[in-house]
């Protein structure tokens, strides 16, 4: 095995790494803001929202992920330069690239699995701690924020640890759609100079590392978050 052409390529897999870095952190955000509201939608809402929610999260934790992407890349990619004045505006581009499509996809995929498991969570929160709240004269919002939110954060944050690896393990699917992520850059690396296992290597090499470093920073989080029995 030789590595000497890391000399030659290591601007690009650094490149490579900022962009599986910048897709996670994207869709894990947005993803974990939207989860929150499809979560309480679910617990709290009425009738038709809990239907909208649970629709949402059947439709996309039904679906394969590759298959989003693919329809929102060449579906909703094809249909938006067919809006008036698009390609001629600021945001066109953004538009026109693979990233914001995998971006996009990524992010409502994750929303969907991140609200079912904080669905589960804002349930396993004992009512006595809200019904507390309410005897102390909280109004609901102050309710979610102080108590019911982080301790149903508290109670699902090994699972949220697993699922934000998962979707770090996902990331390499936005090579479908012409995203240089780390995985484009080594099948680059593997077409320029025909070596197959050595930029694999170089590629699980970073994974183990941020796999190692997500569920380091998960279980400091857990010993710092306090937890009320």
């Amino acid at each position: 095995m030789t590595f000497s052409w890391i000399a030659s390529y290591w601007s690009l897999l650094l490149a490579g790494a900022a962009q599986t870095v910048l897709l996670l952190v994207i869709s894990v955000v947005f993803g974990f803001v939207l989860a929150i509201g499809l979560a309480f939608a679910q617990v709290s809402g009425g009738p038709l929202t809990q239907y909208l929610a649970r629709g949402y999260c059947t439709f996309f934790r039904g679906t394969p992920l590759l298959i989003q992407l693919w329809l929102f890349y060449y579906g909703v990619g094809s249909l938006l330069p067919m809006i008036p004045g698009l390609r001629q505006s600021l945001f066109w581009p953004i538009l026109r690239e693979g990233f914001f499509f995998a971006a996009v996809s990524f992010t409502l995929n994750y929303a969907a699995y991140e609200a079912e498991v904080l669905r589960g969570a804002l349930l396993a929160v004992p009512k006595g701690e809200l019904e507390a709240g309410r005897s102390f004269g909280m109004r609901p919002f102050t309710l979610v924020r102080r108590i019911w939110l982080p301790r149903a954060i508290r109670i699902a944050l090994p699972t949220i640890g697993g699922e934000i690896v998962m979707q770090l393990k996902a990331t390499p699917l936005a090579f479908t759609v012409t995203v240089m992520d780390l995985y484009a850059v080594a099948s680059k690396v593997r077409q320029d100079t025909l070596l197959v296992y050595e930029p694999l290597i170089v590629v699980t090499v970073f994974y183990l590392i941020l796999t190692a470093i997500i569920a380091r920073a998960f279980r400091l989080l857990e010993t710092q978050m306090p937890s009320r029995r």
